[in-house]
């Protein structure tokens, strides 16, 4: 309000986009009717674009704010339309905004605040040059606001360049009391990569969320994976940068409409979603770098609200896993994959709590004359156990038989020879403790390895002399 640059750091859903867009509007002359606008907010992708927009629209109501939000893959005609009858605040990706830039009708002469929401990701995704020549199209006296979940290293030399004398504010990740379980509950199964589609329709099963948001690398792997599981009887849908704003706007519609209950989605697709009955996110694999594992478990336990994160670690993940677990802050449980028995045994409890829900809410006087009919020729016992049998399988309770490898993580390279395990049995070796294997008389390690390689390249080498 003071008008001073800000760099806020703060968990995900804990209030970002309503500590700069009231300011904004604050300072906003209601019912203006100047043409270019007074704050440029950009953000990384397209979803976290319209949420933005649609949070600034509703504070704004009652001012007459025109807030646009401005992003590739909706039609840009529209986009030009509306600027050139004027707008108050624009919510923009940086592809976008700099399109706008270069074709004349984006003016940025008149804006006093400029907004980076989510800056990190916006670096990540490679927008540093468009971002730079956007800010050098803006006033030199504007207010520069950086907003972001994690502050790595590589934002602050586009601080320095781009901010005066900002005040840092950092929102302290909220402690949980002694005793008390945190709101969202982080656990990790290892698993061999072979076994992973069966090991998370397993987890899916014994979890039971109300929706749920899996994260892979690549759009290969989402569409592959959402195959997969609808396939066995799942009601999933793939989210990624390959599709169209309206394939995206389709699938956001099932899900929020309860007509699909998973998402399978990239890290860049998924930025800046609040899907308000989203209970459990699950890492398909182990995020590459810490501060991704913190954007993705944001999306659970916003406002306060409890979820689970789940991780699916291969053997070789464990490191990784423990870099994540300090970074992050929190502990991550670290379990095996749920048995046949365990699954057997958790469908069975979420019949007998269907069950017990029907016996305490609903009208069963219209079932009463079968069940006495059944009685004059069966045991009530009978009758009841034949009922909850079809309520079993009516409620997909077949049985899976298909046992998925147990493992466990391979130990650090850093073990000591001669170590002993928890059971007092020589502990498995690490890495560096493996025997080397010898081939021709020559140590086969990784140089022995590259050595071959360079040499089998140099034999089949077109370029070779002769």
């Amino acid at each position: 309000m003071e008008g001073r640059d800000l760099l806020g750091q703060a968990a995900t859903g804990t209030g970002k986009t309503a500590a700069f867009a009231l300011p904004v509007l604050q300072r906003l002359t209601a019912h203006r009717r100047d043409r270019p606008p007074v704050a440029l907010v950009l953000v990384p992708t397209r979803e976290l674009a319209v949420q933005v927009s649609e949070a600034l629209h509703r504070y704004g109501k009652d001012l007459g704010a025109r807030v646009l939000p401005v992003y590739g893959g909706a039609p840009i005609v529209r986009q030009l339309r509306s600027l050139e009858s004027g707008v108050d605040v624009v919510v923009a990706t940086p592809g976008r905004a700099l399109d706008l830039l270069n074709r004349g009708s984006l003016q940025l002469g008149d804006v006093a605040t400029v907004v980076l929401d989510e800056a990190d990701e916006m670096l990540d995704m490679g927008f540093a040059e468009d971002l730079e020549a956007i800010l050098d199209e803006t006033p030199q006296d504007r207010q520069t606001v950086l907003f972001s979940a994690t502050m790595p290293r590589r934002l602050d030399s586009l601080a320095r360049r781009h901010l005066r004398d900002p005040v840092r504010i950092t929102i302290a990740k909220e402690q949980t009391a002694a005793g008390e379980a945190p709101r969202v509950r982080q656990t990790a199964y290892v698993v061999p990569r072979a076994a992973k589609p069966a090991a998370l329709g397993r987890i899916l099963d014994i979890e039971a969320p109300t929706a749920a948001l899996v994260f892979c690398r690549t759009r290969e792997e989402v569409d592959s994976l959402t195959e997969t599981l609808n396939g066995r009887g799942y009601r999933a849908e793939a989210l990624h940068g390959g599709m169209s704003q309206e394939q995206r706007d389709r699938v956001m519609g099932r899900l929020r409409g309860g007509t699909a209950d998973l998402l399978v989605a990239t890290d860049v697709a998924a930025r800046g979603l609040d899907i308000e009955q989203l209970t459990h996110v699950v890492n398909y694999d182990v995020p590459s770098a810490p501060e991704s594992y913190v954007h993705r478990i944001g999306r659970v336990g916003r406002a306060g609200r409890e979820g689970v994160a789940i991780t699916l670690a291969e053997p070789r993940e464990h490191r990784m896993l423990k870099t994540i677990e300090r970074v992050a802050g929190n502990p991550i449980s670290v379990q095996t994959v749920p048995t046949v028995a365990d699954l057997r045994a958790r469908k069975l409890d979420l019949t007998r709590g269907a069950l017990r829900e029907t016996l305490l809410g609903s009208d069963l006087d219209g079932f009463r004359v079968v069940v006495e009919s059944l009685a004059d020729e069966f045991d009530l016992m009978e009758v009841a156990l034949a009922a909850v049998k079809l309520a079993h399988e009516a409620g997909g309770g077949g049985d899976d038989d298909e046992e998925i490898p147990q493992v466990t993580f391979r130990p650090d390279s850093g073990t000591r020879p001669g170590a002993r395990g928890a059971d007092g049995t020589p502990a498995a070796p690490g890495r560096g403790d493996r025997p080397v294997a010898r081939r021709r008389g020559c140590s086969w390690g990784w140089a022995g390895r590259q050595g071959s390689a360079r040499a089998t390249w140099w034999a089949r080498s077109p370029a070779r002399p002769g």
